[in-house]
């Protein structure tokens, strides 16, 4: 997945970006990207940006989900790793949507406002990014 990140950012940075790249869903489920269409799968022509929150902002969120935690997150995105493996190490349990995969969850991460992911949701409160200390503090 690293190597998929960094192909991006050379294809970006020497210029290339004008070519056009492709995303399609495998049978699994798992997305791919490429800038060649396969044959016999319906693919998406994507517009390349970068769209992983890299530090936190703590927000009130536009949907109180309660006393669960909610995370707007794709698979390739390594602050959502992160968030996952301290949820789980801490015994937090979580219900994450893959914008990505899931049109439902695209369509509430827009209706959020969301530029990126992780978006977490916590009650009334919604932190971009992820760091233990922030959501901590939604989550407390």
């Amino acid at each position: 997945m690293k190597s998929l990140i960094l192909t991006l950012w050379l294809i970006i940075l020497t210029g290339s970006a004008h070519a056009a790249v492709y995303k399609w869903i495998d049978a699994n489920g798992k997305v791919h990207f490429g800038d060649r269409k396969p044959a016999s799968i319906k693919t998406e022509k994507v517009t390349l940006e970068i769209n992983t929150y890299t530090s936190v902002k703590i927000d009130q969120s536009l949907f109180d989900v309660g006393p669960r935690v909610v995370m707007y997150s794709t698979e390739w995105c390594t602050y959502c790793k992160k968030a996952k493996r301290y949820f789980k190490k801490n015994n937090i349990a979580f219900t994450e949507y893959d914008i990505e995969k899931n049109s439902n969850a695209r369509r509430r991460h827009k209706q959020m406002g969301a530029k990126g992911v992780p978006v977490i949701l916590a009650g009334k409160k919604r932190m971009s990014g992820f760091s233990e200390e922030g959501f901590e503090r939604i989550y407390k």
